[in-house]
């Protein structure tokens, strides 16, 4: 006889969103389920954000090693075990996994079920030969690897992001479908850990972001010896002895390049994890895109809510953990939030870093006509030239009252640059609150605070007020 469990809240898919609703729903006294048919932590532990960052970290450790001759330091090459750059990216996630493990969240009260969900009406999952009747739900499935229709893929091998950490061999020469994030960050730490690359997008690397500061980027990814092939399709991909080949589409009536690698790594978007979820025996309407919710993140059925990922919206770990907090004060509180995804920063992890919140340039003037934008190069900025790292900038764009509109940084750790201008634009602060702020010296913060304090020049040094200064120095 199947068992039926009887719960307040039960959230399918243990990532960054379903942990942080399981998390905070039972340490308000909530009954809570939770079911995760793979590994706990999700994508971003085990297969995205934490691998990834660890292997741009060793890869970012290899070239620091050859670049020490503008301090007088002889630069060095670096031998690299990649086997042990396997441990140490695989140790990484082994140091967080306890903060995500079944074990911590059944001490915390959780009744973890490990097994696939799948709805069987309106009010009831099956899972792990069990059933769960709750009073709400919530689906955090996350997405996985899209694999792009492309004649021969199905016919060779190749990784995504779920399989290329687990390799202990670096590979020869990495051909990698996709100039996203993902795409570009992998490309760089396997440069820089020996490989060669090459990067084949349809339409423009780093595309989402202000071309301006992905320019500078791509740049970078190429002086370090990667291949971009950037606005190009793909005919066919074939095996080619024991590597890979890649057939680029050519001109009419004529064949393409073929590039030839030993690995491939398909990096061309995601896609929401809905099959077999048997999403409409419970009423929920969903696409190719995901699940479809409104501004309260509920799904077609009210009663189930819907987070992260698997709505086909922006494909962020913090996204998911703010999609938690909105599910809990609608659900446990009822109180009515709305998500405002209008002021959500992303940063692409490369060396240099970028970053960005709010409308690109292209973006603010389609939608506002007349905008003011701001520039600080990093090379005007004193620690930066201290640690030799000058390639970069603060882009700040703003309405002609000095209301922010967005903001891009390219540079070190632009993501924790950035965040000044994540708070002041998310509290709906002007240009004057940067521009007035003191800022640390000599640190790189003072990107932004230049940058809008910019903003003022054309004021500051007008005829008019150098009249007025002149006024004031003869009659003052």
């Amino acid at each position: 006889m199947t068992e039926t469990i009887k719960t307040d809240i039960c959230v399918i898919g243990a990532g960054s969103g379903g942990l942080s609703v399981a998390a905070g729903a039972v340490q308000m006294g909530m009954g809570v389920v939770l079911i995760e048919r793979g590994k706990m932590g999700g994508d971003c532990l085990n297969y995205g954000c934490v691998p990834s960052k660890a292997l741009l970290a060793a890869g970012k450790q290899a070239h620091a090693m050859g670049k020490g001759e503008v301090f007088g330091i002889k630069p060095v090459v670096p031998e690299i075990d990649f086997a042990k750059v396997h441990d140490h990216v695989h140790g990484v996630i082994g140091a967080i996994e306890p903060n995500d493990s079944v074990e911590r969240f059944e001490g915390l009260g959780v009744n973890v079920i490990q097994g696939a969900a799948r709805f069987i009406d309106e009010k009831t999952v099956e899972a792990d030969g069990k059933r769960v009747s709750a009073r709400r739900f919530v689906v955090a499935t996350g997405s996985s690897a899209a694999v792009p229709p492309i004649p021969g893929l199905e016919s060779v091998p190749y990784l995504t992001n779920e399989t290329i950490f687990e390799r202990k061999e670096a590979p020869e020469h990495l051909l990698i479908i996709g100039g996203g994030p993902i795409g570009m960050e992998m490309a760089q730490a396997h440069r820089r850990l020996g490989a060669e690359v090459t990067v084949i997008e349809a339409f423009k690397v780093l595309g989402k972001d202000d071309p301006e500061l992905a320019a500078i980027v791509v740049a970078q990814l190429r002086k370090e010896g990667i291949a971009i092939r950037e606005g190009i399709g793909i005919e066919r991909v074939e095996k080619d002895g024991e590597g890979i080949a890649v057939l680029l589409k050519g001109e009419e009536g004529k064949p393409g390049e073929r590039l030839t690698g030993s690995h491939l790594l398909v990096a061309a978007g995601r896609k929401p994890n809905v099959d077999e979820l048997d999403l409409e025996n419970a009423g929920i309407e969903f696409d190719k895109r995901g699940i479809k919710v409104d501004a309260r993140l509920r799904t077609s059925n009210k009663k189930i809510f819907a987070i992260g990922d698997v709505t086909g919206g922006l494909q962020f770990t913090h996204v998911a953990g703010y999609h938690a907090g909105i599910v809990i004060r609608n659900a446990l509180f009822k109180i009515p939030a709305k998500a405002d995804h209008s002021n959500v920063p992303w940063v692409t992890y490369t060396d240099p870093e970028l970053a960005h919140i709010g409308l690109t340039e292209e973006e603010a003037r389609g939608k506002y006509g007349k905008v003011e934008v701001l520039r600080w190069p990093l090379a005007e900025n004193d620690r930066a030239q201290a640690e030799r790292r000058i390639e970069g900038m603060a882009k700040l764009i703003a309405d002609s009252h000095g209301r922010i509109l967005g903001a891009s940084i390219v540079g070190p750790n632009a993501g924790d640059l950035l965040q000044p201008l994540v708070l002041a634009k998310a509290n709906g602060l002007k240009i004057s609150a940067l521009a007035s702020v003191i800022a640390p010296y000599p640190t790189m913060t003072e990107v932004s605070k230049r940058a809008a304090g910019s903003f003022y020049t054309p004021t500051l040094y007008s005829t008019k007020t150098r009249l007025l200064v002149r006024f004031l120095k003869l009659f003052g």
